[in-house]
């Protein structure tokens, strides 16, 4: 049952952190915006670090295969990403959008077994479940 709570919270606060990014944007620029947004999320993450475990920094290093290191990089660019579709599509439609795309590529990935995931079999009632939701954004955007 936390993990569903923790799900919740993490798109509520995905929509409402669109959304100040936003109007970050049009103060500055989208560039500017994500370089702020990752900067204050490095001192937020430092802190947290700081305060519990305290870990080595350097163990991250450790992590097989190299490529999962592009967390970050892959970050600056959703961030780059939520920003314009919320601005072009409002946040509704593109929290919407948003969140099919990461149903469609994370079961996808499980599908596939990528990036080291176990690989899970074709269950119709996933792919139902997926058309369904396709189907609820464009009722949602018919205007």
């Amino acid at each position: 049952m936390s993990g569903w709570i923790i799900a919740l919270i993490s798109g509520a606060l995905m929509s409402v952190q669109g959304v100040f990014n936003t109007q970050v944007t049009k103060a500055s620029s989208i560039w500017i915006a994500s370089a702020f947004v990752q900067f204050t999320a490095l001192l937020v993450c430092l802190a947290a670090w700081a305060c519990t475990d305290r870990s080595s920094l350097m163990t991250v290093f450790q992590v097989k295969p190299k490529y999962m290191l592009l967390g970050g990089a892959i970050g600056a660019f959703i961030t780059y990403t939520v920003i314009k579709s919320m601005d072009l599509l409002g946040p509704a439609k593109a929290a919407m959008l948003i969140v099919i795309a990461q149903l469609f590529i994370a079961y996808l990935i499980e599908l596939f077994g990528a990036f080291g995931v176990e690989r899970e079999p074709l269950v119709m009632r996933k792919v139902v479940g997926m058309a369904v939701a396709i189907v609820g954004v464009i009722l949602f955007k018919w205007d």
